[in-house]
Formats: structure tokens, C-alpha cells, sequence
């Protein structure tokens, strides 16, 4: 059998080094690795489907695929995955102390529907009864004037949400006051520069307990194959998920060897051994049926903010031919 070329656009990460060097194939496919930054793969991905193969928004994918529009089929590999407390920053000399005392204030997030302010924005109802409509949202570039909502949708009539100007960052308007607040997946400069801080300070004990009490390690991202190919070759997209998962285990196993450190962190074995003991041996897993409660409980907030129209299960996400695996 001759074998398809794949263009395949992900970050450089650990779990997909394997891949990216060879030393994991993806079975009838001549693969071309494009090792790009998340933002980049996200925009090219979603406004022209110029990937065969792409990581995509966990949130942006669900909500074209809610509204039947999505060019991608996801599978579940998850090579994005985060404790999200960590992403709410308030200024410096900001006198909030709480979750709770985020209600009625201003909170700046660059784009609504990414997925980490889902994750946020749930977390925040769940667990501080914290709602969507208690916040005054705005949205906007975090350092670069300018941004707009990737993938577009019609707010809640009760949600209070505005773009700032495009002349303006939401960077900007947390160091001079302007919100009290802003949600981001990355660390503001302002963060760095000293000028804003977490408002969580705690941040492994509280996400800690959060994952022993829930059980839920938020996803991210998931790998979404062109439709078209998907109906083309009906093996692909089992054959894309088995070689994931076998380089992310190869960067699991790596992580424990002990002869010598491949990554440069002292403690390295320590953390590793700490984070074994918390989440078990696979905390880097894929797969449905292993993270039904995570994905169950993102649908369930994606569709109570108003993102998708209707809630899905987490089988409505992923080519069914990814949905179980053989067993020998």
C-alpha cells in the first residue's frame, strides 16, 4: 500500500518528540511535522483547515463541532492538559484575597470561548459560586491590541461582555486599573515584571485537592484529522491515535528513568514519584473512557456558558473508531 502524505501541525512537546524524530511511525502515512506554537496551528487549523492533521482548541472545536461546521474529527489525544487555578491574575496591590470576591468586578480574558477560561469560569461555579453573569467580561489582545474571538458565537442575552479598543491590551488595563482581573493561559508581562500577581498563592495545594476531591486534570487541547480524509481512509484515524499514544509513553518512561536526568530540573525524580503517587502511573492519559468525567464535566460548562447550543457527550467529540481499542 503506498502510503498518504500527512501534514501534521503540533507543538514540540515531550509526548510528541517520538514522532517528531522517527522513532514512533504512524502506519500508511509518510508524515510531515510542522512544529508549530499552539496559536498559530489554532488560527491556520480553524479559519482554513490547512493541516491534514492539527492540535486544536478543546473549546474552539467543540463549538464548530455543536454548530456542524467543524472541518476537523477529533481524536482523543490530549496533548494539552493544565490545572487552570493558576490562570487568574489581579494586579499587584489588588486587595481580592478569594474567588468569591470576584463577583461584580471586571475581567478581562482575550478571547471568551478559549478553553481555559472555561475551565476557569467553571471552576469558579463549581467550587466558589462564582457565576459567569456576577463578572463584567472584557475581551481583547492580553499584549498585542487587537484580538477578536476566533471562532464566533452569540453570548447569553445575560452575560455582560465588550471587546476593549484595538488600540488598547488587557495587559495594559490591569496594571492601570481598568479591570480587576484577567483570565489568560499566559503569563502577563505585567506578571513578570513584578506588576501583577495569582490570585491563587497556594496554587499546589489547592489544585492538588482539587484533582484528589474531583478526579478531573483539565484538558486543553485535543488532534482533530481533516474530515475528508477521515472518510477517505477509515483506518487513519486508529492508526494517528495508537502512534500518539505510544510516544507519549515513551515520554512518560523517560520521565522516570533515574541513571540520568534527561530533563534539566535537580528534582526531577521527586516529582515525578510525587506526581505518580497523587494521579497514578498514566496521569497523562488518552481516551475516552479514561477521562469521561473530564470531558463530561468541560461539555457541561461549555454548554452552560452559552458556547455550544447543545450539550454533548463525550462520544460526540471523537471518530467512533477511536473509541475502544483492541485487547489481546
Amino acid at each position: 500500500m503506498k502510503k498518504i502524505p500527512l501534514s501534521i501541525a503540533t507543538w514540540d512537546y515531550d509526548r510528541t518528540k517520538a514522532l517528531f524524530d522517527g522513532r514512533v511511525q504512524i502506519e500508511g502515512c509518510e508524515p510531515t511535522f510542522l512544529p508549530l506554537s499552539v496559536e498559530e496551528t489554532f488560527f491556520r487549523a480553524l479559519r482554513s483547515a490547512e493541516f491534514d492533521v492539527a492540535e486544536l482548541s478543546l473549546s474552539s472545536y467543540t463549538l464548530k463541532r455543536s454548530l456542524g461546521t467543524s472541518d476537523y474529527t477529533a481524536i482523543p489525544v490530549f496533548l494539552s492538559r493544565m490545572f487552570r487555578h493558576s490562570a487568574i491574575y489581579v494586579p499587584s496591590s489588588s486587595t481580592l484575597n478569594s474567588p468569591s470576591d470576584l463577583k461584580g468586578k471586571t475581567i478581562g480574558v482575550p478571547e471568551y470561548q478559549l478553553t481555559a477560561p472555561v475551565w476557569v469560569r467553571g471552576i469558579l461555579q463549581d467550587e466558589y459560586g462564582v457565576n459567569p453573569t456576577d463578572v463584567f467580561w472584557k475581551t481583547g489582545g492580553v499584549e498585542t491590541p487587537g484580538r477578536h474571538e476566533k471562532v464566533k458565537f452569540q453570548p447569553p442575552a445575560d452575560l455582560q461582555i465588550s471587546p476593549i479598543p484595538d488600540t488598547d491590551t488587557l495587559d495594559q488595563y490591569l496594571v492601570n486599573g481598568k479591570i480587576d482581573a484577567l483570565v489568560a493561559p499566559r503569563a502577563p508581562s505585567s506578571y513578570r515584571e513584578g506588576k501583577s500577581k495569582r490570585l491563587f498563592t497556594n496554587l499546589r495545594e489547592v489544585e492538588t485537592d482539587y484533582f484528589q476531591r474531583t478526579g478531573i486534570f483539565p484538558i486543553m487541547h485535543a488532534v482533530g484529522i481533516r474530515n475528508n480524509l477521515c472518510e477517505q481512509y477509515p483506518w487513519l484515524p486508529a492508526s494517528l491515535y495508537k502512534a500518539f499514544v505510544q510516544a507519549k509513553n515513551m515520554a512518560l518512561e523517560e520521565l522516570s528513568e533515574v541513571a540520568a536526568l534527561k530533563i534539566s530540573l535537580p528534582w526531577l525524580n521527586n516529582e515525578y514519584e510525587n506526581t505518580v503517587s497523587i494521579m497514578g502511573k498514566d496521569f497523562w492519559s488518552y481516551g475516552v473512557k479514561d477521562n469521561y468525567t473530564t470531558l463530561e464535566t468541560f461539555l457541561r460548562y461549555h454548554h452552560e456558558q452559552g458556547l455550544s447550543s447543545i450539550k454533548q457527550k463525550p462520544e460526540d467529540l471523537f471518530h467512533p473508531g477511536t473509541l475502544e481499542q483492541f485487547v489481546v
